[in-house]
């Protein structure tokens, strides 16, 4: 099979020719259909995740076909369509495992970071953290929702009952998670860079309220305020336009140093809080949600071997929803 490779930080992914993987007892070989390219690649190829296995396959957004089932697999059939998450396993046993949180199991292994991920022709997975997959949607579509979709779901879920959300970084979560809220009717508005226009215009089309800059004041203090760019400014600005009472939710997987801010904008039972990863549980009941709302992600293809002018495309802002790899 075909794979794209990342030897080691800050160096463009090597095309390279592997065996097909062979799943293990309790894994399955998936087929590639797509596989979502994430911020969170960026910060694998940045340096800026610690200890990822080298060389890597990235890519933690997978659409595939089921084309081997291990042994002692159970609940899936040859040529059935599935999705893997960025949450690749879990030991199942640690406190954080047996009480609902087994996001923060300190053992977890995340695809495309210490398991090969899904930047090739075949992947394999581990058959509790799959998901099964409508056939009704393109399999590009289907992608972003792997991760783009599910943390920001999870972001949405940390804001609990707050009416109006503030949305900071319009990129492939904050698409999907605004569709979300429109469904909700719940009224959302969106921060940008400020010379951003495109994303302010693409953000108004998907139902914004409100768009403008990331230090413009919103016509409305929030209830609550989502944060997917992995700028720490963004978390003082945030905090200064929800209502005392509000939440402040950072949902990346990095960010960059939070300034030092007066203790008046946080006060008031203001609260700030940051999502880890994700649980199956999250991935069941966001799938609900997608099978019963109107959400479309807006997507551009490139083929697997273009992995990096595609990891280029979303550094320079030029992606307006989410970039899908798809083995020709």
């Amino acid at each position: 099979m075909r794979a794209m490779v990342l030897d080691s930080p800050h160096s463009p992914l090597r095309l390279e020719e592997r065996p097909r993987p062979v799943p293990a007892a309790g894994q399955i070989l998936l087929k590639v259909e797509a596989c979502g390219v994430c911020r969170t690649d960026l910060h694998l190829i940045d340096g800026e995740l610690p200890e990822p296995l080298l060389p890597v396959i990235p890519g933690h957004e997978i659409v595939g076909r089921v084309a081997v089932l291990g042994e002692g697999v159970s609940g899936f059939s040859i040529g059935q369509r599935v999705g893997v998450p960025w949450l690749g396993w879990t030991c199942g046993t640690c406190a954080f495992c047996t009480s609902g949180q087994e996001n923060l199991c300190d053992a977890a292994r995340f695809m495309g970071y210490t398991i090969d991920g899904g930047y090739a022709d075949y992947t394999v997975a581990d058959c509790r953290y799959c998901f099964a997959l409508p056939e009704a949607l393109p399999a590009v579509e289907l992608a972003p929702l792997l991760c783009a979709g599910l943390i920001g779901y999870r972001a949405l879920a940390m804001a609990g009952e707050a009416r109006r959300i503030g949305i900071y970084g319009f990129g492939a979560a904050a698409h999907i998670v605004c569709q979300v809220l429109r469904h909700q009717q719940r009224p959302f508005y969106a921060f940008t860079r400020r010379d951003d226009a495109e994303s302010q215009a693409f953000a108004r089309s998907l139902g914004a309220v409100w768009a403008g800059a990331s230090d413009d004041k919103a016509p409305e203090t929030l209830d609550a305020a989502l944060i997917f760019a992995p700028a720490g400014e963004l978390v003082p600005a945030a905090l200064r336009q929800v209502r005392k009472g509000g939440t402040v939710v950072c949902a990346g997987i990095h960010m960059s140093t939070i300034p030092s801010f007066p203790y008046d904008i946080l006060w008031g039972e203001r609260v700030l809080r940051s999502v880890a990863n994700l649980t199956r549980e999250d991935g069941l009941r966001f799938l609900r949600i997608v099978a019963e709302s109107p959400i479309r992600t807006h997507v551009r293809p490139y083929p697997l071997v273009q992995a990096n002018a595609a990891l280029a495309a979303l550094r320079s802002g030029m992606i307006q929803g989410a970039a899908v790899l798809v083995p020709e």
